[in-house]
Order: structure tokens, then C-alpha cells, then sequence
């Protein structure tokens, strides 16, 4: 057997083996307390509340478990079971080699892929949130969904793919810093042009009603500097009852969105309090900070993808014969996960740390304590377990768990119950 492929099999195999511990620890640790609502959230979330969370939690990890099987099947069907090697040899037979080949093949992954997914995601939406009572979508607008998502892969996806392997192909040595100014102009533009062009295919947008809402948004807003583009309300009950909020956008596409049913859970205060953290989120550069974090990782990327696209035992190591621009960007995109999973715990630290950070802001300049109140509302309202494995959570989770955010949010209140 090929020495690369001994590698990449081991960390294959410690990846997915410390994935499923990890979800079995889940299980165990929220199973374990869903008998009893944490002291601190006594009076605020009851037992039956806290039960359904429990339930949820596990439905979704149990859902989770079958997920990570079937992308490792996937991962080594694609690589070492020659999947790649089979769709290139399809294309290039219909196509002739080169861009289009090169571009129709990603592309039959990644729909092959979904499709193969499909199952899953109609099991999480049509059974799992139905049966917690959080779905509200109708298998016609699922369908659409679908059409739209794939419509938008072939229109935007397919440019994109063929441009990326053209400077591949054709900028020389250094393609990879010209692919990572492409990678910056592609993220700034979709920023921009997603309030825009795409949200609305999904969703309707109308500007917020609430004068009394609207002028204490605005009022915050002044206060801060943040200017934006308009307030606007989603239909997010269209598809769930689960509650959101962002800001999205870029200059003067920017704006904020909240969902109507966050607007359904919250009362004026805890929507400005919720605001405020997101306020704190731009105060704090934090934004700025993760798109210069992200791009560094994306150009250390790129600069290794293009020293492995020049070695033979990349691709035959990850079971395909013949090199090609297109084979060494899709071997690099699935066989990558395998070799940084371990690095989960450090991103998730920084966005916990960047978290907390918008905590303190939103204490400082709106109210503490009311913030507490709309975070245990929506932890509620969501079946957002509030006793996640600590290690499951390092891993998984880009927010610190409940109880951990709320006691620091009631200390700098002053609000912490006895």
C-alpha cells in the first residue's frame, strides 16, 4: 500500500474515531442530566423544557453519528474506491480534457454528494423537527429550496470553479497568490450581493413595522456609529420556529434581518439587548479579525495545495492515476478535513473568546440582565441543551455552552441568582 495513503487512512480513522467518541459522549453526558434543570436556570426553564432539549439534542446527535459514516464512505468512494478517477475519465471522454472537463467534474461531485445526502436532510427537517414541533416547512417549498440551491451551484458555482482552475492551469508558480486575491474579491462581492440577490430567493424581506422597536435599534445604532442600510424582518416561520437575527451585507448593501419568530420570543428590551451584542461583535473588530484569520488560513492553504498538486504520490496515494488541476482541488477539499480536524477546539476558542468579548459589550451599553432574559428565552424556545459534553463542545460549538455564558453575563450584571 502507498505510504501517503497509510497516512491519510490514519488520519482518517483518529479523526472519525475521536468524532463518534466525542458524539457518544454527548449522548451520555446530556442523557445524564436531562432528569434535572441546572440550579441556575431553576424558575426559568422548566423540567419538561429542559427534557425536550435533552431529547432534541440526542435526536440530532444520533443523526449526526449516521452523517459522519456516510461521509466517510463518501470520502473514500470519491478517493481510494476511484470515484474521482471514474467521473474524470466520463467528462474528458465527452468533453475533451481541460476547463469544462476539469469544472463538470467538481461539479458532479458536489451534486452527487448532496444527493446522496438528501435523505438525511429530509429525515432532520420532515421528522426531527416535526417532531419537536419546529417545522414549518412544506415538502413544496423544500422542493423549490432544492431547485434553487442547485440553479444557483451551476450559475454561480460553475464560473467560479473554471476560474479557479484556469489560474491553476495558466499564472505559473505563484497561481496560489493570484487564487487567494480571487478567493477575497469572490467573498467581498457574495457579502455584498447576498441581501441583494440571493436571501430573497429564499425568504421575504419587509421593513420592520415596529416604530417604538425601530427607533430604539436606531437609537443604539447612532450610539455606536453602525450605519446601515435598513431594518428588515424575514419570514423565517415559513420554514422553522426557530429564532434568528444577523447583520449582513457590505457598504450599502448592509443591513440588519431578525426573523419574526425572534421578534414572536422578545419583547422590545431583549431585542435591543440581543442588537447590542451583535453592535459589540463590530465595536470589537471581530468581524475584521475573522476575515484576516480566514485568510491567512486560506492562503497557508492554497500555497500547500500547490506544492502537493506538484507531487506524483498526492494523487496516486489518494487512489487517482493521472494528475489534473481539477483532481488535486477536490483530493485537497476532502482529504484536508481529516488532516486539521484536531485544530476544531482552536477555532472554536477564538470565536468563544469573541463571544464573551460582545457579552461584555452588550452588559455595558444596553442591559446585562436583560440580555440573560432573551438568551434563556431562546435557549428555551430553541431546545438548546443547556448541559453539552465539555469536550463535545470544544469541538463542535462556535458559542460558549449555556450555563458558562450566562453566569459570566450575570456577573458582569450583578444579577447572578443565589
Amino acid at each position: 500500500m502507498h505510504m501517503f495513503t497509510i497516512i491519510f487512512l490514519i488520519a482518517l480513522t483518529a479523526a472519525t474515531g475521536v468524532q463518534l467518541w466525542l458524539a457518544r459522549r454527548q449522548l451520555v453526558h446530556v442523557v445524564g442530566n436531562a432528569a434535572q434543570v441546572p440550579e441556575q436556570f431553576r424558575g426559568r426553564i422548566t423540567l419538561d423544557q429542559h427534557s425536550k432539549a435533552a431529547h432534541y439534542t440526542v435526536a440530532r446527535v444520533r443523526l449526526g453519528i449516521i452523517d459522519i459514516v456516510l461521509s466517510v464512505a463518501l470520502l473514500l468512494g470519491w478517493t481510494l474506491g476511484g470515484g474521482i478517477t471514474a467521473l474524470t475519465q466520463a467528462w474528458d471522454a465527452s468533453l475533451s480534457p481541460g476547463l469544462v472537463s476539469g469544472t463538470a467534474v467538481i461539479l458532479s461531485i458536489f451534486m452527487l454528494s448532496s444527493l446522496i445526502n438528501l435523505p438525511l436532510e429530509l429525515y432532520a427537517i420532515f421528522n426531527i423537527e416535526q417532531r419537536f414541533g419546529f417545522n414549518r416547512t412544506s415538502l413544496a417549498t423544500f422542493a423549490a429550496d432544492t431547485l434553487k440551491k442547485l440553479l444557483l451551484t451551476l450559475l454561480i458555482g460553475a464560473p467560479i470553479a473554471m476560474l479557479i482552475l484556469w489560474v491553476m492551469a495558466t499564472l505559473g508558480g505563484f497561481w496560489w497568490v493570484y487564487a487567494w486575491l480571487l478567493w477575497i474579491c469572490i467573498n467581498l462581492l457574495a457579502v455584498w450581493a447576498f441581501p441583494i440577490w440571493i436571501a430573497p430567493l429564499f425568504n421575504t424581506f419587509s421593513p420592520l413595522d415596529d416604530a417604538r422597536l425601530a427607533t430604539r435599534i436606531q437609537s443604539l445604532l447612532e450610539r455606536h456609529g453602525f450605519s446601515t442600510s435598513g431594518i428588515f424582518v424575514a419570514d423565517g416561520s415559513k420554514r422553522s420556529g426557530h429564532g434568528n437575527a444577523y447583520f449582513t451585507g457590505l457598504g450599502a448593501s448592509k443591513r440588519i434581518v431578525f426573523y419574526d419568530t425572534l421578534l414572536e420570543d422578545l419583547d422590545a428590551e431583549e431585542v435591543e439587548a440581543v442588537l447590542a451584542h451583535e453592535v459589540g461583535h463590530f465595536k470589537r473588530k471581530h468581524i475584521a479579525k475573522q476575515l484576516a484569520f480566514s485568510a491567512a488560513i486560506v492562503l497557508s492553504a492554497l500555497a500547500l495545495l500547490a506544492w502537493l498538486a506538484e507531487q506524483s504520490w498526492f494523487y496516486s496515494g489518494l487512489g487517482v492515476a493521472t494528475p489534473s488541476t481539477a483532481a488535486a482541488l477536490l483530493l485537497f477539499m476532502l482529504a484536508a478535513p481529516s488532516f486539521f480536524f484536531f485544530l476544531g477546539p482552536l477555532m472554536s476558542l477564538l470565536s468563544r473568546k469573541h463571544e464573551f468579548e460582545a457579552d461584555a459589550f452588550a452588559a455595558q451599553h444596553a442591559n446585562g440582565a436583560t440580555l440573560v432574559n432573551a438568551l434563556v428565552k431562546l435557549y428555551r424556545n430553541n431546545s438548546a441543551t443547556l448541559t453539552p459534553d465539555p469536550l463535545y463542545s470544544a469541538f463542535h460549538d462556535s458559542h460558549p455552552p449555556a450555563p458558562l455564558r450566562i453566569a459570566r453575563l450575570e456577573a458582569l450584571s450583578g444579577t447572578a441568582q443565589s
